[in-house]
């Protein structure tokens, strides 16, 4: 008897928890759509937070500096998975080459070295792409239609794990459409004055911005700038539409982070990562904002309004 008592306490000991980290660049308010939409795709998938998951949230606020000391910790909690945005990815991965990760946005995944491959990814990571490098081009083209008299544009970017490539790619459109481009990178929160400040000295007559964490930290800032220097502006996500911009063309990156808790899913049911497939967005969204038009005294011709999928009225 005494022999068999350990037996059903042991049945008795309750099932491990997973456990999902989330490290982001942003601060939590700006990117509470794109998080809340996980969340809800893991309570469609029958996780429930606090009963048989547990998501550990560490966001740096903009200070991009305090990001490997975040990764550090999510890695010292052993949670099962990280998930993480953009160039984030690539501090995570320093942080750890065996806990699985997911990168639920990265503009050009294979490009930055994230993976070997988009089919056969390799490695801890994999996740989905939102194809950055050919997406800048045909905002800066769609801005040009827009207005064809914009000779002088600024071009707000943030260099990270594709080093030169986001202005590269930009200057070779910007060469093709005859357009004369201002080189605005960002790196760090106090970086953006000085860069608006150069735009305004420059004579900048538009404005368009890449995908990077930190534009999206610093949105309103962005947008009070191109509102109160009546720019027409071209952003790469629809929040800054909603938020109060003129235009955007880009992937859904709610539906994005939507989709990486079905990565997640995967991985706790043991799928390495190195064997799901990096995602490619099918469909990309151009949104116009005649409000914004209207605020700064633009007019969007009836050839390129027709083209939006989306206009905010």
């Amino acid at each position: 008897m005494l022999l068999a008592l350990p037996f059903p306490a042991r049945a008795q000991q309750p099932a491990r928890i997973p456990r999902i980290g989330i490290l982001s660049p942003s601060s939590a308010s700006s990117n509470s759509a794109r998080v809340e939409a996980f969340r809800q795709r893991l309570r469609e998938l029958g996780y429930v937070e606090g009963k048989n998951i547990v998501i550990e949230y560490r966001s740096a606020e903009g200070k991009l500096e305090r990001l490997p000391d975040l990764a550090a910790e999510l890695v010292g909690l052993k949670v099962d998975v990280i998930v993480t945005t953009g160039s984030t990815t690539l501090i995570a991965k320093k942080a750890s080459a065996t806990m699985p990760i997911v990168f639920a946005t990265a503009a050009d995944p294979v490009g930055s070295g994230l993976v070997a491959s988009l089919a056969r990814p390799g490695g801890n990571i994999t996740g989905l792409s939102t194809m950055a490098p050919d997406l800048d081009g045909k905002r800066l083209e769609l801005l040009k239609e827009a207005f064809p008299k914009v000779a002088r544009v600024a071009f707000l970017w943030v260099p990270g794990g594709r080093g030169n490539l986001p202005l590269t790619d930009m200057e070779a459109a910007a060469k093709a459409l005859g357009v004369k481009l201002l080189s605005l990178p960002v790196r760090v929160l106090d970086d953006f004055e000085s860069a608006f400040a150069r735009a305004k000295k420059d004579g900048s007559q538009a404005l368009i911005t890449t995908t990077g964490s930190l534009i999206n930290t610093q949105r309103r800032q962005v947008l009070d700038f191109a509102a109160k220097n009546r720019l027409p502006a071209m952003y790469d996500a629809s929040e800054f539409v909603e938020a109060g911009g003129l235009m955007s063309y880009a992937p859904s990156y709610t539906d994005s982070w939507r989709r990486a808790a079905d990565f997640v899913d995967k991985i706790l049911k043991g799928t390495k990562p190195a064997e799901i497939p990096v995602e490619q967005p099918m469909r990309f969204e151009f949104v116009i904002s005649l409000i914004a038009a209207k605020q700064i005294g633009v007019t969007i011709p009836p050839n390129v309004l027709v083209r939006a999928d989306r206009v905010i009225r």
